[in-house]
């Protein structure tokens, strides 16, 4: 019998890339956004200030999903379950609070919208891995024509 097994690792890993393109795109958009474009260059956006404190905190924010790309592969199961519980809560109360600050673009809300699922997808799926998943993988013997 073949068990069908899916690292988890690398599930975790993949979705931290999927959820970085969207914010990335999401960022590459408002910088084509006109509006906010001449907002940027004044350096205050919808009223708030783009501090450098800000941009920090900006900065930190973006470097947690960065991070997890690399962090949900190489952790041991339980810090890795616990890193992606908390950065995937984290990125999702940050992407929801930010959606009622000014007045969202329509393709802020659409990647917005993605970027939740895709977090709260992550947490979900960190809380449901059970240590019991490392011991199925371990004891399957996989063949050469398995792995064709």
């Amino acid at each position: 019998m073949r068990i069908d097994y899916k690292d988890r690792k690398v599930i975790l890993s993949t979705l931290w890339i999927f959820v970085m393109f969207n914010y990335t795109y999401c960022d590459i958009l408002g910088l084509m956004d006109s509006s906010l474009l001449k907002q940027y260059l004044t350096g205050v956006v919808d009223g708030l200030e783009l501090t450098e404190n800000f941009l920090l905190i900006g900065a930190i924010l973006m470097e947690i999903p960065i991070a997890m790309i690399l962090l949900s592969r190489i952790l041991n199961y339980k810090v890795n379950r616990w890193a992606n519980i908390t950065a995937a809560s984290i990125k999702t109360i940050a992407m929801v609070l930010t959606m009622f600050v000014g007045t969202p673009t329509l393709y802020y809300i659409f990647f917005g919208s993605i970027e939740i699922a895709t977090t709260i997808f992550i947490v979900y799926y960190a809380w449901t891995w059970k240590e019991s998943d490392l011991n199925v993988k371990n004891n399957v013997h996989t063949t050469n024509r398995d792995i064709a």
